[in-house]
């Protein structure tokens, strides 16, 4: 029978006070037995617990060591991706191929010089007519490459915008009945806008000699009434610096010059004839 049931049944019949050392050995034995029962098969599950889940742990710890390194390795190239314009989700390398990337450099700075070089002979046709070489010289300053000013000016010429032909014909008319400049002073001003010599040729020929004498008389009889009273000789020698300096010949010059001074009755001093 149980020490416990024995010892109940004692104190039942008997009433009688359990002595105290007694009481006091089994509880200390049912103590040391109750933490012999506690320490044993769940102290063990429990440090057999303890040891799995540091395994656990561990493992879990290494894994996500290596998932966040090679999580760095893509975050990485995804950056480098998106400096390039590539995507770094997908696994795609970040890396493009170097001519591929030139070319499109190239491409789009030639795409932005042949815009620039556009909108800079647009803005000079605006402002007045130019010759294909003063275009291209503007076009030079402003740091346009030769091949795209070339293919930009080719294109205006195709179209009509730059014509020299047109361009020397206008000059010439112009330049003559505004200012009175004979064909030598006229053709000196188309060679330095840079227009062929051909072309030069055929503008000025279009003023004949009887024009450009008319025009050179209009321009002695208004300079002739301004210097009335000056000496003759040195009034005939400024009146033919005036047509010589707009291009005309000596001879013409002269002949214009001593006719406008006769009509006038003003004596002029004969010179020979250089034509």
């Amino acid at each position: 029978m149980p020490r416990g049931v024995e010892s109940g049944e004692r104190a039942g019949d008997a009433g009688a006070v359990e002595p105290a050392q007694d009481a006091e050995v089994r509880g200390r034995e049912d103590r040391e037995a109750g933490r012999g029962d506690s320490a044993g098969p769940w102290d063990g599950a429990a440090r057999g617990a303890g040891r799995g889940e540091g395994k656990r742990k561990r493992r879990g710890r290494k894994g996500a060591e290596e998932r966040q390194g090679g999580g760095s390795v893509w975050e990485g190239r995804g950056a480098a991706g998106a400096a390039t314009g590539e995507r770094a989700d997908d696994g795609e390398p970040a890396e493009r191929d170097a001519g591929d990337r030139g070319a499109g450099e190239r491409g789009a700075g030639g795409r932005d010089a042949e815009g620039r070089a556009r909108e800079i002979c647009l803005r000079l046709l605006g402002m007045g007519p130019r010759t294909r070489a003063q275009l291209a010289d503007a076009l030079r300053r402003k740091g346009i490459p030769d091949e795209v000013a070339e293919g930009v000016l080719g294109r205006f010429t195709e179209v009509g915008l730059i014509d020299d032909e047109a361009f020397a014909q206008a000059w010439v008319q112009s330049r003559h009945s505004g200012r009175g400049l004979a064909r030598r002073a006229l053709a000196a001003e188309l060679r330095r806008r840079g227009v062929a010599q051909e072309t030069v040729n055929d503008a000025v020929e279009t003023l004949d000699s009887e024009q450009e004498e008319r025009t050179a008389r209009r321009l002695i009889e208004r300079k002739a009434a301004a210097t009335r009273g000056v000496d003759p000789a040195k009034r005939t020698r400024r009146l033919v610096g005036v047509l010589a300096r707009k291009g005309y010949p000596p001879g013409l010059a002269y002949r214009v010059v001593r006719d406008v001074l006769a009509e006038e009755g003003t004596e002029v001093e004969e010179m020979p004839d250089p034509d």
